[in-house]
């Protein structure tokens, strides 16, 4: 299991958005960037261009690390259909991220620590693997003897309308993905160019 340990609120200030969904970002009223060369940027070339379009794309996932993107971009060429939307698709069907769509986590580094430490359920049964792919028809729910953890009891308190392709019974900490996520229904924080970073991945494969 990887954890990222480095400073979330720095990644924030880099792209000027409260990416992760943390309460508090200190550090994201900064004007600049972070770096003693934060005011001025030389342009970028393609190459960072598509480094960067990736980096958001990590961000936007939790911080995935580079052989999990490639993993997750050589299965999705292998499948039928259009590999940039199947590539979005496998990581928006990750168990964390679902249980963080269906606001039973506050942040997706919230939904990383209930899966990983077995308070997630799929179809009645424990799953602590996070990036367990969730199907449609899967119910998604809370450990009875959870539920009433500050952190869960906090988000369901101040959940809002999830995804479509996502149902959620908030009384009983539950939910359900009720059909295939697509591309335009998938709510991420910060705009990405998903293909330019497919594009990168095909390079470095």
């Amino acid at each position: 299991m990887v954890r990222y340990l480095d400073p979330k609120n720095r990644v924030a200030r880099r792209f000027g958005v409260n990416i992760f969904g943390r309460a508090r970002n200190p550090l994201l009223h900064k004007q600049n960037p972070p770096g003693v060369h934060g005011a001025r940027r030389p342009k970028k070339s393609d190459y960072g261009l598509q480094l960067e379009e990736k980096q958001k794309l990590r961000a936007a996932y939790g911080m995935l690390t580079q052989k999990q993107l490639l993993g997750y971009y050589r299965k999705a060429v292998q499948q039928k259909g259009a590999p940039v939307e199947n590539f979005l698709r496998m990581l928006e069907s990750r168990l964390d991220v679902v249980v963080y769509r269906l606001k039973l986590a506050p942040t997706l580094f919230a939904a990383h620590q209930l899966v990983s430490h077995g308070h997630i359920l799929v179809d009645g049964k424990k799953v602590d693997i996070r990036s367990f792919q969730v199907k449609p028809g899967m119910a998604i729910s809370i450990k009875e003897k959870s539920r009433k953890m500050p952190l869960i009891q906090n988000a369901l308190q101040g959940s809002s309308a999830v995804p479509e392709y996502l149902t959620v019974n908030v009384e009983k900490s539950e939910g359900k993905m009720e059909s295939v996520p697509m591309p335009d229904q998938i709510p991420l924080p910060i705009e990405v160019n998903v293909p330019v970073v497919c594009e990168f991945l095909a390079h470095t494969s």
